[in-house]
C-alpha cells in the first residue's frame, strides 16, 4: 500500500484463538497512537446473535448474513474498537462466553457471512490513521496488501493457561482442561477449514510468545511496527 505514511500503517495481526492478539494488539496500538480492531469480535457477535435467535450455522446462510446489519463495533476510551453493540445494547461481555467459544468456528466457516463482513473490515482499515487489525485471515485474505503482517503464536497449553487465569480458574483444574480441549478443537477446525484457513501469510513476521511477559510481547510488536515505519520512510525519501 504505497499511499500509506510512517504515521499511519495498516498492520495485519493474525494468530490462533487466545494467542493474545486483542490484548497485545490493543496495547501496541495505544503505545503507537494507532487505532485497533479485533475482527474476531464481529464473528463472536454474529455467533452470539445466531445462538440467541436460533439461527443454525449449518442452516440457511442468508439468515446469518441478515444478522450482520445489527452488529456494530464501538470504540472504548482509548479509541480501540473493543465494544460490541447489537440494537444499541452493549453485549461485549456476552460474546466472550464458553458457549460462543464452542460455536464461533462453525459460524466463521460460512462463506456468505465472511463475505458480508469482509467489506466492513476493509472499510475500517481504509479510514485515516494507522490501524492494527487483528484476526485469523487478515494478512492472507482481508488485507493481503497490508504494510506489515505479524503472526502471533503460542502453544495450546500456554493459551489455555492464560485463558483460565483470565477467568479466575485453577490452571490445573477440570475447567482449565476443558478450555485446553476446546482450544485444540478450535485450532484443528481453523487450520483445516477450506475457507480462509488459519495460516501465516508468506511475508508475515512470526512472533512466538510462550514464556513471554505481556509487556515483552507488546514491545516486540511495537518494535516491528516502528521498524516498518522507518523502512517506509527511508523508501519514500530515496
Amino acid at each position: 500500500m504505497t499511499d500509506r505514511t510512517p504515521s499511519g500503517l495498516i498492520v495485519a495481526l493474525d494468530g490462533p484463538a487466545s494467542s493474545g492478539k486483542s490484548s497485545v494488539g490493543g496495547a501496541a496500538a495505544a503505545a503507537l497512537g494507532y487505532r485497533f480492531c479485533d475482527t474476531g469480535l464481529l464473528y463472536r457477535a454474529a455467533t452470539w446473535l445466531a445462538l440467541r435467535r436460533g439461527v443454525a450455522a449449518d442452516g440457511d446462510p442468508a439468515l446469518l448474513v441478515a444478522l450482520v446489519a445489527e452488529i456494530e463495533l464501538a470504540p472504548d476510551e482509548n479509541g480501540r474498537l473493543a465494544h460490541v453493540t447489537v440494537d444499541g445494547e452493549d453485549v461485549t461481555r456476552d460474546v466472550h462466553t464458553p458457549e460462543v467459544d464452542e460455536n464461533v468456528s462453525a459460524v466463521s466457516r460460512v462463506q456468505p457471512l465472511r463475505e458480508a463482513l469482509l467489506d466492513r473490515q476493509r472499510r475500517l482499515a481504509g479510514e485515516p490513521g494507522g490501524i492494527i487489525m487483528a484476526g485469523r485471515d487478515i494478512g492472507t485474505v482481508v488485507l493481503p496488501g497490508a504494510d506489515l503482517k505479524l503472526f502471533l503464536d503460542a502453544s495450546a497449553e500456554e493459551r489455555a493457561r492464560r485463558r483460565a487465569e483470565e477467568r479466575g480458574l485453577a490452571v490445573d483444574g477440570p475447567e482449565a482442561a476443558e478450555i485446553l480441549a476446546q482450544l485444540r478443537r478450535r485450532d484443528d477446525l481453523d487450520r483445516n477449514r477450506t475457507i480462509a484457513p488459519l495460516r501465516p501469510a508468506a511475508d508475515a513476521i512470526h512472533i512466538v510468545t510462550d514464556g513471554n511477559r505481556f509487556e515483552d510481547t507488546v514491545g516486540a510488536v511495537v518494535a516491528a511496527i516502528r521498524e516498518a515505519e522507518e523502512r517506509l520512510l527511508a523508501g519514500a525519501s530515496s
